[in-house]
């Protein structure tokens, strides 16, 4: 259907003959004259008289270039046909680790070792694109947490600035409480039914000017339910050393990650493989949503781009109009001058 989003803009159409009938007229301060013969002089030196036409006919180029402006400031749009939008209600933010003991490969993809980081895109990549109905959001924390996509139903975009996430791009540290005051300041505005934050880190808080209990008391006071994973290896498990021979997974705060979790009704996952983070999305599946009634959503298409464009080249024309008499004129000798 074609509609336009503004069309109190048409009530612009009558300015311009307004305006001239207000404003005085222009006075160039220097005296006229008038020539009552200047088409019989024009027709004995064999010209045409360039103001033979009609004054309406002079007039028409310059009312079709305002109507063409004022079409396009009036926002023409084509709107589709009313389309249901599913909505279970869920706001979900996940905030992801990237602080530099992500970039540990002790953990295995397809028979072959991978980075943790690497792991949790690939997995919750298809886990955020699995959340038909739920708003998805991403958080990347290090030293500093940074909300990479706001909460939306483009779960695609979600998965791509997730893919794209580098491991030191906000610091080597890890700032869990400052990710979730982010977090809660996100998601405070929505249903307090369905606020939802996971938070997946291989480490322990050592950043950030929020503390992460007091930022989890923050959450529970908001409804917040936030669900905690620890990911790494287990330390026991031979072949995993850092550069000091010992296991990176021995950063891991179990403990506090569990406190934040119980503080607000969440739950402590602990992934040390593939398999395990799988399961994990699996209970993360079984959350309960929420339900609400489902939006309505027209796919609208710009039109104003094409009366924009016709007034773009109807000003050319009118300009190469105007410019070109002046530059034959110049570019003309009369029969016999110069003798």
């Amino acid at each position: 259907m074609f509609e336009f989003a503004w069309p109190w803009v048409f009530a612009l159409l009558p300015l311009p003959w307004l305006l001239r009938w207000l404003l005085p007229p222009a006075d160039s301060g220097e005296p006229a004259l008038k020539v009552a013969f200047l088409e019989d002089l024009e027709q004995l030196a064999g010209r045409r008289a360039s103001v033979r036409l009609p004054s309406w006919r002079r007039q028409a180029p310059f009312l079709l270039l305002w109507l063409l402006l004022i079409g396009a400031a009036a926002r023409p749009q084509w709107v589709g046909d009313p389309l249901p939008t599913p909505a279970s209600g869920r706001d979900l933010l996940l905030a992801v680790d990237v602080s530099g003991s992500m970039a540990y490969a002790d953990m295995r993809w397809q028979d072959r070792p991978v980075t943790r980081l690497a792991l949790v895109q690939q997995l919750f990549g298809d886990f955020i694109e699995g959340r038909r109905g739920d708003r998805v959001g991403l958080i990347l924390f290090g030293s500093q947490a940074y909300l990479q996509s706001p909460l939306t139903f483009d779960r695609r975009t979600v998965r791509i600035w997730l893919d794209e996430a580098m491991v030191g791009i906000a610091g080597k540290n890890t700032a869990i409480g400052d990710a979730i005051g982010l977090a809660v300041k996100r998601l405070r505005e929505r249903p307090a039914d369905s606020r939802v934050l996971v938070l997946i880190t291989d480490g322990a808080s050592n950043g950030g000017e929020l503390e992460p209990l007091t930022a989890a008391q923050l959450a529970a006071d908001e409804q917040v339910r936030i669900y905690t994973i620890g990911i790494g290896a287990d330390p026991s498990q031979r072949g995993v050393r850092g550069i000091l021979g010992l296991s990176p997974s021995l950063d891991l705060d179990e403990p506090g990650l569990t406190a934040i979790a119980d503080a607000t009704g969440g739950l402590y996952f602990r992934a040390r493989d593939a398999a395990e983070l799988i399961q994990i999305e699996q209970a993360l599946d079984e959350l309960e949503p929420v339900a609400q009634q489902s939006t309505i959503s027209r796919q609208t298409r710009a039109l104003y781009v094409w009366p924009l464009t016709g007034a773009l080249l109807l000003s050319l024309l009118l300009a190469i109009g105007e410019l070109w008499p002046g530059l034959f004129q110049r570019s003309y000798r009369w029969p016999g001058a110069g003798r």
